[in-house]
């Protein structure tokens, strides 16, 4: 499973939006994610599917490259994960307000 999400915030604020994104998946899912520079690699479940891959961020997207969830799952995942880069690459929202906890 792959796609790119465009942004419009820079590197350096993507990157600083993206890891409050993973601090909220690992606090919310328990999906284990670490870093090298811009580069990601995530594993854990939610609900019963199994989330693994990696991601890459770069001036004007990220790039997520993923373990196929199967047919059932791929379009509700990639939905998930496109509404929660929407939320958290929003340029409007201050980085401390994005949320990174189970509240």
């Amino acid at each position: 499973m792959q796609f790119d999400y465009p942004h419009s915030v820079g590197l350096e604020d993507a990157r600083a939006r993206v890891g409050a994104l993973c601090t909220y998946l690992h606090n919310r899912h328990g999906i284990k994610v670490e870093w090298d520079g811009n580069s990601g690699s995530f594993d854990g479940k939610y609900l019963m599917v199994m989330i693994q891959g990696k991601m890459t961020i770069d001036d004007a997207k990220i790039h997520f490259d993923g373990k196929d969830p199967g047919m059932l799952w791929r379009k509700k995942a990639v939905k998930y994960l496109k509404e929660k880069l929407a939320i958290y690459l929003d340029p409007n929202t201050p980085i401390d307000e994005l949320p990174t906890d189970k509240t």
